[in-house]
């Protein structure tokens, strides 16, 4: 069987021999799935569901500024619609402005007037003209606009600790201080609060290809000078510093700069370490975003599933330095990268967004809250217009990816508590790979509602689920199912309404529930006691 129990530590994905009832791919019989709310497990952070947005294509620019004088209708030249769309999201965090773009981003070449603000190249991303129009106040109003938190990355690959503490000076200082007064000048006189500290990005590749050890040096006046001002950041507020972490399964960060921290003295600290690992199938990124077949879908599900043990990996090196888990894992860069739309520029990362990437998301969301003692940040790459976004744009026009409806679904996980779910998940095939046909996760969310996340992988056939909830009458399980007529089925413009929610309900049975789970489809289900 496919064993996804989780009671709060994390274990990884393994597979073990199934009944023969289940063992076939074509069997009908029904999976049963028991959840025992009687033994919760770890706090699932809302920080899980975080956003990334760098200035990378049309992700900024477009995606979500547009000007004040534009015809799209914005406030302070940010989009309204795109605002509106994320604040049903609930956001919690946005990590700007990169990615590669940060550690060549000087944030004086953003901030005052936008006649004065100095044009340059985006030498990472397309070659494309950088007008420098979205800079600190911009985004500062973006995350307040959405109600979400700020996740600054400094630049420490081509910056210098000076740099970046006087930014982080310039946002949160006094207004009485020479810093805090050039603030008001420029049209805040209250300090911004910056949540979340990004010390560098992929410090070992695009962000100056740095060694673990020659990182740790070099981070660690970053981590000691790069001071937040803000008085009202402190305690659980404070400011969270989080370092650069591994690539992929490569250890050597993960116990390099934990190690440096587990000798750490009180001149500097940090709280978190990222780890970034996309869905590709391989290097470089090929797979198509439409008109794939199912041998595609297949081999990119199961890349996808790898990030439960990859996080598992990088969590047993971190429990070495860190038994307390003081330090989290931020997943700070994740999602499908595929082969860029034809005819875009290949430097723009443009693809389309389709229901077998709302799988992937939600299979990946599952594999975070089952790891919510370790993994308690992530970030989606990207927000609008870039990899697998949320949000699609087009001049005026704006749609919403079913990655998108799934992170909407999925809102009762946010700051919810991991139930244990035990089942026999049965088995998918197709061209030789072999894969869960089901997946399950329960939660009991901040109010004490009961719910239920299914995921059927199999894009053929519907499941019969047969839940159980241990010590409890259920009466009625109901919530939403997102499916679609094919895996590569999208929203377009011309039609945005493909793939989306709709009703869904299960048949209350003595100690449980039964459901008829639609092939290739997630759904998120109430249980009401």
């Amino acid at each position: 069987m496919f064993d996804f129990v989780r009671a709060g530590a994390a274990i990884s994905l393994a597979l073990v021999p199934v009944p023969p009832a289940l063992a076939q791919s074509g069997s009908s019989a029904p999976v049963v799935v028991t959840v025992d709310p009687s033994k919760p497990g770890s706090r699932i952070d809302r920080n899980i569901f975080g956003q990334f947005a760098e200035h990378l294509g049309t992700g900024i620019y477009g995606g979500v500024w547009v000007g004040e004088d534009s015809p799209i209708p914005n406030v302070r030249g940010i989009r309204k619609d795109v605002v509106a769309a994320l604040r049903a999201i609930r956001v919690p965090n946005v990590r700007w402005p990169g990615g590669c773009f940060a550690d060549e981003y000087h944030w004086r070449h953003g901030i005052g007037p936008a006649k004065d603000r100095r044009v340059t190249i985006n030498s990472n991303w397309g070659g494309s003209t950088e007008p420098n129009s979205f800079g600190t106040e911009e985004f500062m109003d973006f995350v307040d606009q959405i109600g979400s938190e700020a996740y600054v990355s400094v630049n420490v690959g081509s910056g210098t600790v000076a740099e970046a503490a006087e930014w982080i000076e310039y946002m949160t200082a006094d207004p009485a201080t020479t810093a805090g007064k050039e603030r008001a000048k420029n049209g805040r006189k209250a300090p911004y609060k910056v949540k979340y500290l990004g010390l560098g990005n992929e410090s070992w590749a695009c962000g100056g290809a740095m060694t673990p050890e020659h990182y740790t040096d070099v981070m660690k006046p970053f981590a000691r000078f790069v001071r937040n001002y803000n008085p009202a950041q402190t305690g659980a507020e404070a400011m969270q510093r989080i370092a650069v972490g591994p690539s992929d399964d490569d250890p050597a960060y993960t116990d390099g700069v934990m190690k440096a921290w587990k000798s750490h003295d009180w001149s500097w600290n940090i709280e978190g370490l990222s780890l970034h690992h996309y869905t590709t199938g391989g290097w470089p990124p090929s797979y198509p975003s439409t008109g794939f077949d199912e041998g595609g879908y297949a081999r990119l599900v199961k890349a996808t599933l790898g990030m439960d043990a990859l996080i598992a990996k990088h969590s047993a090196i971190m429990d070495k330095y860190d038994p307390e888990k003081k330090v989290s894992l931020a997943v700070d860069e994740w999602g499908v990268w595929l082969a860029p739309t034809p005819g875009t520029n290949p430097g723009f990362l443009q693809q389309q967004n389709s229901m077998r990437d709302a799988i992937i998301a939600a299979l990946n969301l599952n594999i975070f809250a089952r790891h919510g003692d370790r993994v308690r940040m992530t970030n989606i790459a990207q927000m609008a217009n870039v990899l697998q976004a949320m949000i699609l744009t087009d001049g005026g026009k704006m749609v919403l990816t079913p990655t998108y409806h799934v992170f909407k679904m999925y809102l009762p996980f946010q700051d919810a508590t991991l139930i244990p779910v035990r089942f026999d998940a049965a088995t998918y095939s197709q061209g030789g790979i072999t894969l869960p046909r089901v997946d399950a996760v329960a939660v009991r969310d901040k109010a004490g509602q009961l719910w239920l996340a299914l995921t059927n992988l199999d894009p053929n056939r519907p499941v019969r689920i047969d839940a159980h909830f241990a010590g409890l009458q259920v009466r009625a399980a109901r919530g939403e199912v997102l499916t679609a007529p094919r895996v590569d089925s999208n929203n377009s413009f011309e039609a945005p309404m493909t793939v989306v929610p709709k009703p869904f309900a299960a048949k209350a049975i003595k100690g449980g529930a039964q459901i008829e789970l639609p092939g290739k489809s997630v759904a998120m289900l109430q249980i009401e006691e």
